[in-house]
């Protein structure tokens, strides 16, 4: 099927281009309450999975064995912008559990951060694999694998324990019983399931129908700007819907939400893979949800020339804008 118009990007008067993609919004009973587009294809869930792949360490008992704290359950959940606060946190994690940078499987990244990648710059210093966006989910594999006693090399093999851990927990969470298997950008295992099944999966969490869901939950709201970083669209969701909702951003337009006081997953993916349009679709159904303020104004994006002029916009195409919810 062809997926509707989700999202258009406006130029003046004009239409310039559209986004289309699909919705899909499960309660944590497993029951579908909405669905608009084609939502049981299969969909890469890319980092938005982070949450679910944390869920191993938390409900293994390593996080209690290695003393993790939120700020760190957090990291294990992001995609985060390379800021000290990020790489910091993380080397000293690293060192507590007997490990260092050299043991992360996923490569050097430059920060997304741009004050922080400019400072760098100014002093020659190269990014490192504590930079990378998913040092923090890779941190919390390695605290995984010691807790295990299983081996350090190779923990983003799919066969590796770890990796088999976060594979039954999916398998578990959201009712597909072989998801298929792709390698991400990170170096870790990463898997597509139907976009219903994966809101099943994330509604289980809003329902706390899993030990370790309260904790990432508590950890995820609590420091939204760990999950994603300094003006990212996660932090200022998170902090916007004050404890109401816990989102995650995925590559190749992939967003996921986790409802915890309506008990609901929400997955969304945008068909030619742009996180803009994602980003504008999730807000607009927080807002309908009544998970959202509207005046937080993240419905919809400006778009700025490079005098600073707005010349558009980035918003809710007319069949999203009216869906009720």
């Amino acid at each position: 099927m062809t997926n509707p118009i989700l999202v258009e990007v406006t130029r003046g008067d004009l239409v310039e281009s559209v986004h289309r993609g699909a919705i899909v919004i499960v309660d944590a009973e497993g029951a579908l309450r909405f669905a608009l587009g084609d939502v049981e294809s299969l969909t890469y869930t890319r980092s938005s999975l982070k949450p679910i792949q944390a869920l191993p360490l938390l409900e293994s008992g390593a996080a209690e064995a290695f003393h993790l704290s939120d700020d760190e359950v957090a990291l294990a959940c992001a995609s985060h912008s390379g800021e000290a606060i990020h790489t910091g946190t993380v080397e000293e994690w690293l060192d507590r559990i007997g490990c260092s940078e050299a043991d992360l499987a996923c490569g050097p990244q430059a920060p997304r951060h741009e004050p922080t990648l400019r400072n760098m710059l100014a002093n020659q210093e190269k990014p490192s694999r504590l930079h990378n966006n998913c040092s923090g989910k890779h941190a919390g594999f390695l605290t995984l694998a010691k807790h295990l006693g299983a081996p350090i090399a190779g923990y983003v093999n799919i066969a590796h324990p770890v990796q088999q851990a976060v594979l039954a927990t999916l398998v578990r969470l959201s009712g597909v019983a072989h998801p298929a298997s792709g390698t991400d950008g990170c170096a870790a295992p990463n898997f597509a399931i139907p976009l219903s099944a994966f809101a099943r999966a994330l509604a289980q969490i809003a329902g706390k129908k899993t030990p370790g869901a309260a904790r990432i939950l508590r950890a995820m709201m609590s420091y939204p700007e760990l999950v994603g970083g300094s003006g990212r669209f996660c932090t200022q969701v998170m902090r916007a819907a004050n404890g109401n909702a816990a989102v995650k951003v995925g590559a190749e337009g992939v967003y996921a939400a986790i409802l915890p006081a309506l008990g609901l997953g929400v997955a969304i993916k945008i068909d030619d893979g742009a996180i803009r349009g994602a980003e504008v679709a999730l807000a607009v159904v927080l807002e309908k949800l009544g998970v959202l303020n509207p005046h937080a104004g993240l419905a919809s994006h400006p778009i700025v020339n490079t005098v600073g002029a707005i010349v558009g916009e980035v918003r809710a195409a007319p069949g999203l804008a009216t869906i009720a919810l």
